[in-house]
């Protein structure tokens, strides 16, 4: 579905948090339909890039702590 969300697990250095963000926002972006949301919008916008991103970058940790340890 989001052809140019580049993996995030890839190389040799973890995700940086703006990586992680920007995947978010590419995602929310897609899912919503929205290039950029409406100010009508935004808030519900802006909530979900942040959860997305938060719950992504948990995953990351979890999966990079459980090939490592």
């Amino acid at each position: 579905m989001c052809r140019s969300i580049h993996r995030l697990r890839e190389g040799t250095t973890p995700a940086t948090d703006d990586e992680i963000y920007e995947a978010a926002r590419q995602y929310v972006r897609k899912v919503s339909g929205f290039g950029k949301p409406t100010a009508k919008h935004q808030a519900a916008f802006d909530e979900a890039v942040a959860e997305i991103a938060a719950s992504s970058k948990r995953l990351l940790e979890t999966v990079t702590a459980t090939l490592t340890g």
